[in-house]
């Protein structure tokens, strides 16, 4: 579990190996990831973009970049929550994703509302 708070802004992130979308013996992973995206501050903020970093244990790296998450721009007023679960494939039983939102407040400069690195693994694979 992958758990920030940037300028008010928290990010949850947890993960989950979805076996029935996957082939080991074709070295292919899937994982799912639920991220819940709560303005805990004072103002209002639009999430713009995204960048992810996604690793796995044979230790190549992937840079995902783009508009919103899940085809939408949200914007969370003070209080407010956006969910939404999206899904990482890896060549490996094992890796790990962290990365930022790029948040617009009403009424400043934007800012990276960073997300912690949380683990994808089969379970099992992590003692």
């Amino acid at each position: 579990m992958s758990d920030t708070t940037t300028r008010g802004i928290r990010i949850q992130v947890e993960s989950i190996y979805v076996e029935e979308r996957s082939d080991p013996q074709e070295s292919y992973f899937f994982f799912a990831y639920h991220v819940v995206i709560s303005n805990v501050g004072s103002e209002t903020a639009q999430l713009m973009s995204r960048e992810w970093i996604i690793t796995d244990s044979d230790g190549n790296v992937e840079r995902v970049e783009g508009d919103g998450v899940v085809g939408e721009q949200p914007l969370l007023a003070p209080g407010q929550v956006f969910e939404y679960t999206s899904f990482c494939p890896l060549r490996t039983s094992m890796g790990s994703m962290q990365g930022s939102y790029l948040m617009r407040p009403a009424g400043g400069e934007s800012f990276r509302a960073e997300i912690a690195a949380f683990t994808l693994a089969v379970p099992g694979v992590v003692n």
